[in-house]
Parts: structure tokens; sequence; C-alpha cells
């Protein structure tokens, strides 16, 4: 339960950017979306895979 603290005459605007900023951080939606659905581990390893190397082809690139 993530708690916000409204402090004495602040912006309500500031208190809920603040709320959704700390939502955010908590991960809550990408984790109820990553188990929507099942994801086999050699799926998940191939992905893992396909990610390092397009961030070793990106980054050999600019040097």
């Amino acid at each position: 339960m993530l708690v916000i603290p409204v402090k004495e005459g602040e912006n309500i605007e500031r208190a809920l950017k603040r709320y959704k900023k700390k939502y955010d951080r908590t991960g809550t939606v990408r984790q109820l979306r990553k188990r929507q659905f099942f994801t086999k581990d050699c799926i998940v390893r191939r992905e893992e895979i396909k990610k390092a190397r397009y961030v070793n082809r990106t980054y050999r690139l600019e040097d």
C-alpha cells in the first residue's frame, strides 16, 4: 500500500504526481501485464539473449 503524506498547503496535483511516480517505481503494472500469460523458460532465455545481442551491437557501433 502506497502512502503519500500531503503537506499543509500543498497542491493536490503535486501530491498526485508524487503518487504516480511512486506507483510507477514499484513496477505493479509491468508485473500484472507479465502475469497475464505464461511464457516458457526457453523463450524467456531466448529473448534475453536477443536483447543482449542488440545492446552489444548498438554499443559497438558507437565506439
